[in-house]
């Protein structure tokens, strides 16, 4: 079955039987304002005709050169976003939309492979990189409709090159800023006067400054969840193994995941289902069959705390936060209250022997992981191997080296060879990582006290959660009285990602504390007033559209010989 036939046929079939969902009914003055554009908000300005991709995308691309040069949350714009705009234009007035992501534009961290545009993760030795494949999850997203609006700038290597680099800076893209203050510190060295998180930290700000509605990013530990608490956006850091890593260039694949971010919840919900499914190039990924959803908005439920019980563990995890952090986390837990949630007071019996434990995990997996990413890369690619890495900065210390490589070293210096002193440590130091956190950690701490999920003050569990490979969801919590955004994170079991996005909504829409940034206001023609149809089935319609869409894809892809294999491979970044 050709590409153009699968489209026609799927497409034609789903209007089909989906008609009935569209049928007109009475016109209302409705009001499209790209500051509140969500991908319900989008879609029903699609439908009534007010909107297209193509001059969505354009708005997105004003307000880029009008407010990039202040923020540097980019790393690459697509050259091409326009035209591939139009062509879904098109494809949408012949065939109707692929799935609710249709036209859409989505940023990429630039640590995940577009075979169109360069993958560097910031790295001046991997500059012009631009890989022969697509990543797994670019393909989902190209198939699901939605327009690669370029590649966001990040933590070099994902925070994984050097002690001490600032979150958001690396040696090919420089700084990074944050869209709340978007300042550099007056007698320091370029850095920003408030840190946009990190790794993942252009994916964040540009969602943060209405750059983009929906990004992608990476998390190891912290990487989505840090980025996601300064920009004062939502995002899902998902269970190691929900999406796919193929394609992304890795820090290690015992924690490393791809994530979604987005303004609200709803949109992760929308752009989390589009990035799951098993990969046969991601043995990771087999253990998700069964266990992973094409949509999770059906988890949307403003209701879902009442009943529930949340986990409060202060020992560790509330130690050192200001009494302005304390206060926002207070009146988090007094609103889950509020909503009929019971809050537990108990601690983690292991958060003492973990957080004094020094694991070799991530520096031994950096090196086979990101290895194995540079030789599937091919003949052609700039660097071989780490040493080469290493070797190139070091060449180009002025430029490249402006905070050093230590964490590059010392993951050089691990030897792989089974058997060796190195790989010996390292399995025993994965063993106790999975028992402090996961075993002796977060299951028995939930099973214990018989919890739904366990709630930590902005990014204080990251690393508990990163080492188990458990899914967290973080969610604006207020302000400080400096403007410093501060959030607030639940944490569930693997694969429990519908808990997080239930509880998640529940405190969102009763708590609305996210507020835009006033220093990037809207720009001419960013609000368009249009006559909406009310069609009761839509979204509901799009992702059954996208739910036969992705069904006939994966039958396909069978029928193509796929198959699961069990060999190891690297996996993505932090």
């Amino acid at each position: 079955m050709t590409n153009q036939f699968y489209r026609v046929f799927t497409g034609s079939a789903c209007l089909l039987v989906l008609s009935p969902f569209f049928l007109p009914a009475a016109a209302l003055a409705a009001t499209f304002k790209l500051e509140d554009a969500s991908v319900r908000s989008i879609n029903d300005a699609f439908s009534s005709g007010a909107l297209s991709s193509e001059s969505l995308t354009q708005l997105y691309l004003n307000r880029i050169d009008a407010y990039e040069g202040q923020l540097n949350n980019f790393a690459y714009i697509n050259p091409n976003a326009l035209e591939e705009a139009r062509s879904l234009d098109i494809e949408r007035q012949t065939f109707g939309p692929r799935s609710p992501l249709h036209g859409i534009p989505v940023l990429l961290k630039d640590n995940i492979d577009t075979f169109d545009m360069p993958t560097t993760a910031g790295s001046l030795a991997l500059e012009g990189s631009t890989p022969s494949d697509d990543a797994f999850i670019t393909t989902l997203l190209r198939e699901s409709g939605a327009v690669i609006l370029g590649k966001a700038s990040l933590t070099e290597y994902a925070n994984f090159l050097a002690n001490g680099m600032p979150a958001g800076y690396s040696s090919l893209n420089g700084y990074t800023f944050n869209p709340y203050n978007p300042f550099p510190l007056p007698e320091g060295d370029g850095r920003p006067v408030l840190s946009p998180g990190g790794s993942s930290a252009g994916s964040a700000a540009a969602v943060a400054a209405n750059l983009v509605p929906l990004s992608i990013g990476t998390e190891t530990s912290g990487s989505i969840l840090s980025p996601g608490n300064q920009n004062s956006i939502v995002g899902i850091k998902p269970t190691v193994g929900l999406i796919s890593r193929d394609g992304i260039i890795p820090i290690a694949a015992s924690q490393d995941t791809a994530g979604p971010f987005g303004k609200t919840v709803e949109d992760v919900a929308y752009l989390l289902g589009a990035l799951t499914g098993v990969d046969p190039s991601d043995p990771a990924t087999a253990a998700s069959e069964g266990l992973f959803f094409e949509d999770y908005t059906q988890f949307l439920d403003k209701t879902a705390l009442k009943g529930a019980r949340i986990g409060i563990p202060k020992e560790f995890f509330w130690e050192g936060l200001s009494e302005e952090q304390i206060g926002i986390a207070e009146e988090a837990l007094a609103t889950m209250q509020s909503l009929g949630a019971e809050l537990v007071f108990e601690e983690i019996e292991t958060v003492d022997e973990l957080s004094n434990f020094s694991s070799s995990v991530l520096s031994y997996e950096f090196k086979r992981d990101l290895n194995a990413y540079l030789a599937s890369l091919g003949p052609d690619a700039p660097v071989k191997t780490l040493a080469d890495v290493i070797a190139f900065n070091e060449a180009n210390a002025e430029v490249a080296l402006k905070y050093g490589q230590a964490r590059a070293l010392a993951a050089e210096e691990k030897d792989l060879a089974p058997g060796s002193e190195d790989t010996l440590q390292y399995l025993a130091d994965r063993a106790t990582d999975l028992l402090l956190a996961k075993e002796q950690g977060i299951d028995a701490y939930i099973d214990t006290y018989d919890l739904d999920a366990v709630l930590f003050p902005a990014t204080r569990g990251a690393s508990i959660g990163a080492k188990a490979g458990y899914p967290s969801i973080i969610v604006p919590g207020g302000y400080l009285s400096d403007g410093t955004p501060y959030g607030i994170t639940f944490l569930t079991k693997a694969y429990e990602e519908p808990t997080l996005i239930s509880f998640g909504y529940a405190y969102e829409q009763a708590s609305q504390k996210r507020v835009s940034p006033s220093l990037f206001p809207a720009l001419p023609g960013e609000t368009i007033d249009y006559e909406k149809v009310p069609e009761p089935g839509f979204i509901p319609a799009l992702v059954g559209i996208g739910t036969v869409l992705i069904a006939t894809r994966r039958l396909r892809r069978k029928q193509l010989g796929y198959a699961v294999c069990n060999e190891t491979v690297s996996a993505s970044d932090a």
